[in-house]
C-alpha cells in the first residue's frame, strides 16, 4: 500500500488497550510524546454492558456477522479461548486478580520440549509491579468486614485448604471496596474519582458482591484499565480511538512504522469500511497474544530477518476449569452461594518443586470462581433445559469441526447463537487453575486464520495435580466434582493465552528482547501476553501490565542516550546515568553525547551496535599482559563499551572492518570510572599471517589528574581445534599507554616502555549472555543487516578454527 504523504503521523502507535497497551500509552503521553491508541473494540461506560439473554446473544466479536460485542471466542487444537474486545481489553472481563509472578518461578530450562527461558528476574519488575499495583487500587478482599464476611466461598475455600495442608490467601483484586484510599470499606458507596478524571464520565459505586465481574462491572467497582489507566491517559493528550482495527503493519523507508487500520462504523456496519494509514516513530503491539501474533505473521513479508522464533512457545498458562456441584457452606447446612461476592475472593497455592519441596512439581493456583446470580440461563453447561435442540446443534457443530482438516477458529457468531435468548442455567462452584504448563504450543497462518498446534499432553502432570487437588477440594466441601465438558478429548479453556513473540536473548531465542523490542526493528514493542516466554504461573495481567511499565521506562530513559541502540547510558565517575561534570561523553568525539545513536551515515545505509563488558587484572608499571595479570600487585580493571559500525556494509567490506568505541574504563589506579573520549574497536583484522585474526581495542580516556592514557588491546584468534573458540575470543590482552596515541605509533610507544600498565580481561560467560541481547540496528535494513553480520561473524571463525583439508 503506497503511503500519501498526507499520512497522519505520531510520536507513537499502541496497537489496542490492555494491560500492555494501557499502560505504555499513559507512560508516554504522561511524558509529553503524541499518542494515538487504536482499539478495535467500544467504550463501555459503567451500566452499558449488555445482562439479558437478547443483549448477551450479541455481545461477541465477529465483524463478518454483523457482531462487534465484547467477548471473543476462538477455538483451536487442543483448547479454546475467551479474550475481549473493547476500550480496557481483558480488563473489562478479567477477575481483577493482581499476583506478582513467584520469584522462584523466573527459570531458565527446557520442558518436555518446550521452554521456560525468562531473560529477567523478579528483582527487574517489582519496582514496576509496585507502580502498576498502585494506579490500579489493588487490594485483598475484605473477609473480617461486615458485610464482606459473609462470603460462603471464601470461607469454603479457606476451609478446604486446611483440611488439605495447603496455603490459602486473599490475593490483591483491582477492585474498590471503599469509596477512596483509606476510607472504610462499604457496599455500593460513591467512588471518589482521581485527579486526572475518569473518561466516561458519570459516577462509580463500590462493590455490591454481585459477582458480574467477568461480564463486565456495570456500577464502575471494578479498577478495569478504562478507569485509571486510559483516563489518566487521556488526562495527559493519548488520542483514544475505538471501533478502529489494525490490519496491518510495515516498516517505513528511513525509520519508523505505517499503520493500516479500518474504522467500524457501528451505525452503518459497512462489510468493508476504506483502509486507512497513521505512520509513527514507534509502534507497540498490545493487541492481546492472539491479535499481536496474528498481526506479525501477517504482516511478516514485510518484516524481513524477523526472528524464527515467531509463534513458537504458545501456552494457556495452565489454565483449567472445573465445577463443583451441589457444594454447601462451611456448615453444610446451606447451598454455597457462588454468586455472592465479586469472581475470585481467595487462592489456593500448590507449592513447586523450585520452592523447596522434592517432586512437587510444577507451582500452581486454584481460585474459587463465581457467577451473576441473576442469570443462571448463562454459565452452567450441564442443564439445557428447554433450548436441547439449539445445544445440540452446537455441540453436533463442534463435534464435526473437531475432524475437520479446516475447523473455523472463530466461534464467536456459533456461541451467540448458543445463548440466543437463555439457553443455559447454572449453580454451583465454579473452580479455575492455573499455573506452569509447557509453553510448547505453536501459532501459524492457516488459510488466512490464526491456528494454534497445542495440546495438553505434555502438561499431563500439571493437569492431573490440578483435577486431584480440586477433587479433593469437592470432598471437603461435600460437593460432587465434574470437569469441564469438554475436558473428555482433554480440551482446555483458556483465559490467559500467552506467548509466541517470547522476549529472549538474542534473535536465536526470542522474537524481542527484555524490554520488548523487537530484534533488528528499532522502535517496535511487545507490549502483551505474546511477548511471554513461559506460563507466569498466576493470574499474569499483572506481570504484562508491569513489563509495559519497565518497557516504557527504558523507552523515555532511551531519550537521552544513544538511539536505538539498546546500550545502557554511559557513566562517570560517581555519575550515573552518564554526567561527568554534568555531561555525558561518548562520541567518539570527545564531545557531550546528548541523543547522537548509531544513526546510518546516510540515507539507505544501516547501522549495527551491540555492548560488551570484559574484567580482569593489570599491573602498573608491567608491560607484558600475561605477567601483569599474575603479578602479586595487580588490580582490578574493566571496561564497558558500545560498539557502533555506522555503515554495516561498509564495515564488513573494509579488510580491518573497524566500527566506533564509546563508553568507560574502570580502575582505581586511574581513578575509577573514567569515560572514553574516543574509541576504536577492529574486528577479525589481518594478523600477519593467514590464519591469525586479531580483535583490536584502541581506547582514548584520561586518569583522575587529567593525563590522556590510551588503551591498546587485541584478542589473538589463531589457527587451532574449534575448543580454543572461546578462550581466543573472550580472552583481551591489554596495555594502557602514556598519552593518546594513535595506531600508527601505539605499538612502536609500547615497545619504547610509555606503557602505564598491562593485563589480561576476559568476558564473563554471564556477561557474554547479555551481550548477546544488546544487538540492534538502525536503518531501512535492520533485520538484514543483522543477518550479514551473524553470517560474516561465523564465517570467520570458520575460517580460523575449521577442519584444514589442504
Amino acid at each position: 500500500m503506497t503511503e500519501d504523504v498526507r499520512t497522519e503521523h505520531a510520536d507513537a502507535v499502541v496497537v489496542g488497550s490492555g494491560f500492555g497497551g494501557s499502560v505504555a500509552a499513559y507512560r508516554l503521553a504522561e511524558a509529553g510524546k503524541s499518542v494515538v491508541l487504536l482499539e478495535r473494540g467500544q467504550p463501555y461506560p459503567p451500566g452499558s454492558f449488555p445482562r439479558s439473554p437478547a443483549e448477551m446473544g450479541r455481545a461477541f466479536w465477529d465483524p463478518s456477522a454483523g457482531l462487534y460485542g465484547m467477548y471473543d471466542i476462538w477455538s483451536f487444537k487442543g483448547c479454546d479461548s475467551v479474550v475481549s474486545s473493547g476500550l480496557g481489553g481483558g480488563s473489562l472481563i478479567y477477575a481483577n486478580v493482581l499476583l506478582r509472578k513467584d520469584e522462584r518461578w523466573f527459570v531458565h530450562e527446557g520442558l518436555d520440549g518446550g521452554y521456560d527461558n525468562w531473560p529477567l528476574c523478579r528483582d527487574d519488575l517489582d519496582p514496576h509491579y509496585d507502580q502498576v499495583e498502585e494506579m490500579m487500587g489493588a487490594t485483598p478482599y475484605p473477609l473480617d468486614r461486615a458485610p464482606f464476611d459473609d462470603t460462603p466461598k471464601a470461607h469454603a475455600m479457606q476451609d478446604a485448604a486446611a483440611e488439605l495442608g495447603l496455603n490459602w490467601a486473599l490475593p490483591p483484586l483491582a477492585v474498590s471496596f471503599a469509596p477512596e484510599r483509606g476510607a472504610a470499606p462499604g457496599v455500593s458507596l460513591p467512588i471518589v474519582d482521581p485527579g486526572y478524571g475518569n473518561l466516561h464520565g458519570g459516577g462509580r459505586r463500590t462493590c455490591r458482591l454481585c459477582g458480574e465481574c467477568d461480564i463486565g462491572c456495570n456500577e464502575g467497582s471494578k479498577n478495569s484499565l478504562d478507569h485509571n489507566y486510559l483516563s489518566a491517559a487521556r488526562f495527559h493528550g493519548a488520542d483514544l480511538r475505538t471501533s478502529h482495527e489494525v490490519k496491518a503493519i510495515r516498516p517505513r523507508r528511513g525509520g519508523g512504522y505505517a499503520v493500516d487500520y479500518v474504522h467500524h462504523d457501528l451505525e452503518h456496519k459497512a462489510k468493508k469500511p476504506p483502509v486507512r494509514t497513521i505512520t509513527c516513530d514507534r509502534l507497540i503491539l498490545g493487541a492481546g497474544t492472539y491479535g499481536t501474533n496474528f498481526l506479525l505473521l501477517k504482516s511478516r513479508k514485510a518484516f524481513p530477518g524477523l526472528s524464527p522464533v515467531l509463534g513458537s512457545r504458545f501456552s494457556g498458562n495452565g489454565d483449567l476449569l472445573t465445577f463443583l456441584l451441589k457444594a454447601r457452606d462451611r456448615n453444610r447446612v446451606r447451598p454455597l452461594d457462588a454468586s455472592r461476592g465479586p469472581v475470585i475472593t481467595s487462592a489456593i497455592r500448590l507449592p513447586d518443586e523450585l520452592d523447596g519441596h522434592p517432586g512437587a512439581g510444577r507451582g500452581a493456583y486454584i481460585q474459587d470462581g463465581g457467577y451473576p446470580g441473576f442469570v443462571d440461563w448463562m454459565v452452567q453447561p450441564f442443564d439445557l433445559a428447554d433450548q436441547i435442540d439449539r445445544a445440540v446443534k452446537f455441540l453436533w457443530s463442534r463435534f464435526t469441526e473437531f475432524f475437520s482438516d479446516r475447523p473455523d477458529t472463530n466461534l464467536s457468531k456459533e456461541l451467540a447463537d448458543l445463548i440466543g435468548d437463555g439457553a443455559l442455567s447454572v449453580s454451583s462452584l465454579p473452580l479455575l487453575g492455573m499455573g506452569r504448563d509447557t509453553a510448547d504450543g505453536r501459532l501459524a497462518l492457516k488459510d488466512g486464520r490464526l491456528d494454534a498446534d497445542w495440546s495438553a499432553e505434555t502438561s499431563t502432570a500439571h493437569f492431573e495435580r490440578l483435577r486431584t487437588t480440586m477433587q479433593g477440594i469437592a470432598d471437603v466441601l461435600g460437593a460432587e466434582y465434574a470437569d469441564n465438558p469438554i475436558w473428555f478429548r482433554k480440551r482446555v479453556i483458556t483465559v490467559h493465552p500467552l506467548g509466541g513473540a517470547p522476549m529472549g536473548r538474542h534473535p536465536i531465542e526470542g522474537v524481542c528482547d527484555a524490554f520488548g523490542e523487537v530484534f533488528g526493528f528499532p522502535g517496535l514493542y511487545i507490549a502483551d501476553g505474546a511477548a511471554m516466554p513461559g506460563p507466569v504461573g498466576p493470574n499474569p495481567s499483572l506481570t504484562i501490565a508491569a513489563m509495559a511499565d519497565r518497557m516504557a521506562t527504558r523507552i523515555l530513559e532511551g531519550e537521552s542516550r544513544p538511539a536505538d541502540t539498546g546500550a545502557e547510558p554511559v557513566t562517570g565517575t560517581g555519575s550515573p546515568g552518564g554526567a561527568v561534570n554534568g555531561k555525558a561523553y561518548g562520541t567518539g568525539t570527545g564531545e557531550p553525547m546528548g541523543t547522537r545513536g548509531p544513526s546510518p551515515e546516510g540515507p539507505g545505509r544501516t547501522s549495527l551496535s551491540f555492548t560488551e563488558e570484559m574484567k580482569g587484572f593489570i599491573t602498573l608499571g608491567a608491560t607484558d599482559p600475561r605477567a601483569g595479570e599474575l603479578d602479586g600487585g595487580r588490580e582490578r580493571f574493566s571496561f564497558r563499551l558500545t560498539i557502533t559500525a555506522e555503515d554495516v556494509d561498509r564495515f564488513l567490506a573494509e579488510p580491518e572492518h573497524t566500527a566506533r568505541a564509546e563508553g568507560w574504563v574502570e580502575a582505581a589506579g586511574h581513578g575509577g570510572r573514567r569515560p572514553v573520549q574516543r574509541g576504536w574497536f577492529n574486528l577479525f583484522a589481518p594478523g600477519g599471517d593467514e590464519d591469525r585474526r586479531l580483535m583490536k581495542y584502541r581506547l582514548y580516556f584520561a586518569d583522575e589528574q587529567d593525563r590522556p592514557r590510551t588503551l591498546i588491546g587485541h584478542k589473538n584468534v589463531l589457527h587451532g581445534p574449534p575448543t580454543r573458540i572461546w578462550p581466543d575470543t573472550s580472552t583481551l590482552y591489554v596495555r594502557v599507554l602514556d598519552g593518546h596515541v594513535e595506531e600508527s605509533t601505539a605499538e612502536k610507544a609500547a615497545d619504547e616502555a610509555a606503557v602505564v600498565g598491562a593485563g589480561v580481561l576476559n568476558i564473563h560467560l554471564a556477561d557474554f549472555a547479555r551481550q548477546l541481547t544488546t544487538f540492534r540496528t538502525a536503518g531501512p535494513e535492520g533485520a538484514a543487516a543483522l543477518a550479514s553480520f551473524g553470517r560474516f561473524f561465523a564465517g570467520e571463525l570458520w575460517e580460523v578454527y575449521g577442519p584444514d583439508f589442504g
